[in-house]
């Protein structure tokens, strides 16, 4: 685990300079990797270009140092992430002939690389952003795992192409200030965050998942590539009972092959079911007692340890519980926003920053329930489509716009409660008669229709419509552009950045390539079952816990943005509001904004998510642009 950087420049350029700026958009990631660091620099007929590395160090303490070469140095890699099926991966190459020099899984991705060529990209099961030079073919390969768990950014200007882990190493290499993206800033206001292949920056893009870039050294031309898949296992048609019997198996093996670690592990445990069920099959595989974290607050509203404590005392582990007032998630605010680099409102990036600063106290890796509402339908959106087809079915166009101008006002809240109200008033929003339902749904900032009030200049091409242009009938449509979109750009990258920046590796078991495989070909009823979600999966494991803990229903990491807004806050978000700052900005209308804002402050309306997510963006504006 670490983070990785890297420049290419036309031209001979002086060595010591080249490095010099690698350093720098090295040091800048340390936190990824406090452990150790390495660089590599080439000089080619037409190129210069270097590559780095910060290594947290989890496998092959010794001898896992990087860059890693090839026997005859021809090929160099570096590596970010972790791969979980490289001990398979050795020995089948070790079988074919091929010696290692060290037991990390980086020599394994080269070897394997030096063997197959890009075809072995589809091999690797795990997390990671890696990039290759193969001195054969002038040629290098920057490569990004199937989900995304790990970031990937790059840019090309006129002369010089750069890639990073993290978006400051990029920015802070250029010369001036990049323009703010349009699109990306339609998005982030809309979905709170943006995702691949955008940026906030114009010209400065992230990789997608599950793709590559060719980088020619001659021509300094790059194509992007998607990976090929590799043949999928056909499961054919299951009855219940034999899903229920793989999709155990699956689980468990996944857990196994994420628990290999030469550091001590733990576990997240929230009491939610997928944090339960990894917890549960690593103390198994383990067979003795695991290391399990889970954070509390002082606010019984927000509190929920009490079902951690349950799991941790069935499967006896070691539990350790951290008890806060959510008041000191304050103080980690600048911290966690600002690291995202970009405008990120997802406000329970700051619950997970903090207990991951408390874990990695403890151990060096976490294993977390990430990726189980996706690949097993958990999420109550995944309800829309078949509400959506029966409402408009009973209910006209024009009556639901009365009805919606009627409620309103009837369903308004005025503080941070996200309570029936909310959700109800969220719900009937989303309804769309042109199947734009799902994007309605998932657009936790501002609705479509608000952008033209919100923007000083907005075109009808501003919206995210067009990001992915496939019509959303079945659950499998909804997970896979949920991959696509919210996983990778909002649930990943604030697991990702917040851990990391506490210098702690979390590894997510239930985002694996076969499970994903197996829950998209089964029939959406063995997911979702009338009102019951993550049916499967809970029926899988019910056995193992009390009778209907499966069922209990799971808050998340919800903290009152809303409330401090009116208060902590208040002084800062009515400063980004001032006429002059917005005049000057030229972003926003401004009555629009300020009227939104004083509701929210003088507590008219409650426009959390809406407020939270300007507030969020002033934030990065000001640290980053100003």
């Amino acid at each position: 685990m670490c983070g990785l950087n890297g420049i290419i420049k036309i031209g001979e350029v002086n060595q010591e300079s080249l490095l010099q700026e690698l350093t720098e958009m090295n040091d800048l990631i340390v936190h990824r990797g406090p452990d150790d660091s390495g660089t590599y620099f080439k000089n080619l007929e037409n190129v210069s270009f270097c590559m780095g590395m910060r290594r947290l160090s989890i496998i092959d303490l010794n001898s896992g140092s990087q860059p890693i070469f090839n026997d005859d140095k021809s090929i160099v890699i570096v590596f970010n992430g972790e791969i979980y099926n490289y001990k398979v991966l050795k020995s089948e190459l070790e079988k074919e002939g091929v010696l290692f020099n060290t037991n990390s899984d980086t020599e394994v991705i080269l070897k394997l690389y030096e063997k197959k060529g890009v075809d072995c990209f589809n091999m690797l099961d795990g997390m990671f952003a890696f990039s290759i030079y193969d001195k054969n073919k002038n040629k290098i390969f920057i490569a990004r795992d199937f989900f995304g768990e790990k970031p990937l950014y790059y840019t090309k200007n006129e002369g010089s192409f750069y890639w990073a882990s993290e978006l400051k190493s990029i920015v802070n290499s250029l010369k001036f200030t990049p323009e703010i993206s349009k699109k990306a800033l339609s998005l982030y206001f809309q979905l709170t965050y943006i995702p691949a292949p955008n940026t906030i920056y114009e010209n400065i893009y992230k990789l997608e998942s599950n793709h590559y870039i060719e980088f020619d050294c001659i021509d300094f031309e790059f194509e992007i590539k998607k990976t090929k898949e590799k043949d999928q296992i056909k499961y054919g048609k299951l009855s219940f009972e034999e899903a229920k019997k793989i999709t155990k198996k699956l689980i468990f093996d996944s857990v196994e092959s994420r628990s290999i670690s030469d550091v001590p592990i733990g576990t997240f445990l929230s009491g939610g079911v997928d944090s339960s069920i990894v917890s549960h099959c690593l103390s198994e595989i383990k067979n003795q007692p695991i290391d399990t974290f889970s954070i509390g607050f002082d606010k019984k509203k927000f509190d929920e340890t009490d079902k951690a404590q349950l799991v941790a005392k069935g499967i006896k582990s070691n539990h350790h519980q951290f008890r806060v007032k959510v008041s000191d998630i304050k103080n980690d605010v600048n911290e966690v926003l600002l690291n995202f680099d970009e405008p990120f409102a997802d406000s329970s990036a700051l619950p997970t920053f903090l207990v991951s600063k408390l874990t990695r106290a403890n151990v060096k890796v976490a294993l977390t329930g990430d990726g189980g509402d996706e690949v097993f339908g958990g999420y109550n959106k995944y309800y829309i489509g078949k509400l959506n087809t029966k409402y408009t079915n009973l209910v006209s166009e024009g009556v639901h716009k009365n009805f919606i101008r009627y409620s309103d006002k009837i369903l308004q809240t005025k503080d941070d409660s996200r309570g029936l109200r909310f959700k109800m008033k969220r719900l009937f929003k989303a309804i769309n008669y042109n199947n734009e339902f799902y994007y309605n749904i998932i657009s936790l900032g501002f609705q479509k229709n608000e952008l033209k009030d919100l923007f000083v200049n907005c075109s009808n091409n501003d919206d995210f419509m067009h990001y992915k242009e496939k019509e959303i009938k079945s659950l499998k449509d909804f997970r896979n552009l949920d991959k696509s979109i919210s996983l990778e750009g909002d649930m990943l990258v604030k697991v990702d950045r917040t851990s990391m920046l506490a210098s702690l590796e979390c590894r997510a078991p239930f985002l694996n390539k076969e499970l994903w495989n197996f829950t998209n070909q089964l029939p959406d009823n063995y997911l979702i079952k009338g009102w019951n979600k993550k049916h499967l999966l809970k029926e899988s494991f019910k056995q193992y816990f009390p009778n209907k803990f499966l069922e209990k229903s799971k808050k998340g990491f919800e903290i009152p943005v809303g409330d401090w807004l009116r208060n902590s806050f208040k002084k800062e978000l009515l400063c980004y509001v001032e006429t002059d700052y917005l005049i000057k900005q030229n972003i926003f209308n401004i009555n629009f904004m300020q009227k939104l804002i004083n509701d929210h402050v003088d507590g008219l309306k409650d426009n959390t998510f809406r407020v939270w997510t300007f507030y969020c963006f002033q934030k990065w504006y000001n640290a980053s642009i100003l």
